[in-house]
C-alpha cells in the first residue's frame, strides 16, 4: 500500500510565528539559541524572517534547543493561519 500523501500546502508562515512564540516563551536571544544550536544567527534570523526555510537538520537543532520534538514543531505547517 503506498503511503498517503496530504495535498494540504505547508503554511512555512504558521511555522515561522510558532518558532518565533517557542523561542520568546523560552526567553532565548538569537544568540542565546544560536550558541545551544550551533545554528549562526544570521541563519536563525533568516528563518524565523521567512528568508529561508532552513534544513531538516538546522530544525532538528532548533526543536532540541527549544526542548520540543520536530513532530511538535512541524505540526504548524500544517495548521491555518494562527
Amino acid at each position: 500500500m503506498p503511503p498517503h500523501r496530504s495535498s494540504a500546502v505547508p503554511n512555512f508562515g504558521a511555522l515561522r510565528l510558532e518558532f518565533r512564540r517557542r523561542r520568546n516563551d523560552a526567553g532565548l536571544t538569537y544568540d542565546a539559541l544560536a550558541e545551544k544550536t550551533g545554528v549562526s544567527r544570521r541563519t536563525l534570523i533568516s528563518i524565523e524572517n521567512g528568508q529561508s526555510n532552513g534544513s531538516v537538520d538546522t530544525w532538528y537543532r532548533i526543536a532540541g534547543a527549544l526542548d520540543t520534538t520536530m513532530t511538535d514543531l512541524m505540526r504548524s505547517l500544517y495548521s491555518p493561519d494562527k
